[in-house]
């Protein structure tokens, strides 16, 4: 759906036209699971979280202004809900130290994932994203999943620049070492020899 097409059904509901939501919640549905559900990995939890962000925008809707997308206005709702509702449930509290890591070791693991087929890799790296801390891990499916760039991910989380590029860095680290300590020796042998 165009920026147009959102703009239109926008004015349609600050109208009156109720039944004009509906277009867009079809349009966004997806998104807004996915985020959800990338956040909590819970479908209940990200499905109750799609439909309190649904009501938000609804109920906010007069306070869009236009001058994002609708689509990154609504994100950033979603994912605070998200955020919200993981604070309220101390089940998704994730803890991680972390120990230096080399630019040997990072070149190392990244040989090791490049040699890995793209169906085991994206495995992989989901189930090792999921060790990561919520904010850490929406950043980078925000960043490299989601596409999203630094002014609409500034947008959606209502962090600074700086702030977003040291998280994304920290959590890109993180990640290289939770793959690094992950991924069986065996494996590790296999897929990183030449």
């Amino acid at each position: 759906m165009t920026n147009n097409n959102d703009q239109l059904y926008i004015k349609k509901v600050i109208n009156g036209n109720t039944n004009a939501f509906v277009h867009l919640v079809d349009s966004y549905k997806d998104m807004v699971f996915s985020l959800a559900y990338k956040m909590t990995k819970n479908k209940q939890e990200a499905e109750e979280i799609s439909q309190d962000t649904f009501v938000k925008a609804f109920k906010n809707i007069r306070k869009f202004k236009g001058d994002s997308k609708f689509s990154t206005w609504l994100y950033r709702i979603a994912y605070h809900t998200s955020l919200d509702y993981i604070k309220k449930d101390k089940n998704h509290k994730h803890t991680l130290e972390i120990n230096e890591i080399t630019l040997n070791q990072i070149t190392s693991v990244n040989n090791i994932l490049q040699g890995i087929e793209r169906k085991e890799r994206a495995k992989l790296v989901d189930n090792c994203l999921l060790k990561l801390p919520e904010d850490e891990r929406s950043l980078l499916w925000m960043f490299y999943f989601d596409e999203l760039n630094l002014k609409e991910i500034i947008e959606v989380t209502a962090l600074s620049e700086a702030n977003i590029k040291v998280k994304l860095h920290r959590a890109r680290k993180k990640l290289l070492t939770i793959v690094k300590e992950n991924v069986a020796v065996e494996f590790i042998e296999h897929y990183g020899r030449k």
